[in-house]
């Protein structure tokens, strides 16, 4: 199953943000296993790298780099922008721009921190710890 990763996902693995990160980490560790293909976009690993410089200064590339050699990244282009700018029910620019871009790579679930950021989405959207409940224990 293909999953997409938002980027409070990511921030809060790269930050080590509890109570979140016991569950976000577990979800990255499935990362390169056979059962879960994992995703995040371009622009969620730039906003994860933003709120990791802040935090823990000089080594938030090296995060990023690793983050990036195990995920799978998606492709932002011309449609994406488009299919956003075209749902009226998307308010938040960027979250359209994952939504979609997460479905143009066939991405069944998205796992974000703030699921009613994705109120228009017709996939399946879960926090960390509902994911891990539904299809992990």
């Amino acid at each position: 199953m293909k999953i997409f990763l938002d980027a409070n996902v990511l921030v809060s693995v790269l930050n080590a943000e509890y109570p979140v990160y016991q569950h976000s980490s577990r979800i990255l560790s499935l990362a390169g296993g056979s059962r879960f293909k994992i995703y995040t976009s371009p622009l969620a690993l730039a906003i994860a790298f933003y709120f990791a410089e802040k935090k823990s200064k000089g080594t938030a590339r090296e995060k990023i780099n690793v983050l990036s050699s195990r995920l799978e990244i998606t492709s932002m282009h011309r449609g994406t922008i488009l299919e956003t700018c075209k749902n009226k029910r998307v308010h938040d620019f960027e979250d359209g721009l994952q939504y979609y871009s997460a479905l143009e790579s066939g991405c069944k679930v998205i796992i974000t921190e703030d699921r009613d950021d994705f109120y228009f989405a017709d996939c399946e959207v879960l926090n960390s710890r509902g994911f891990m409940e539904k299809y992990l224990f």
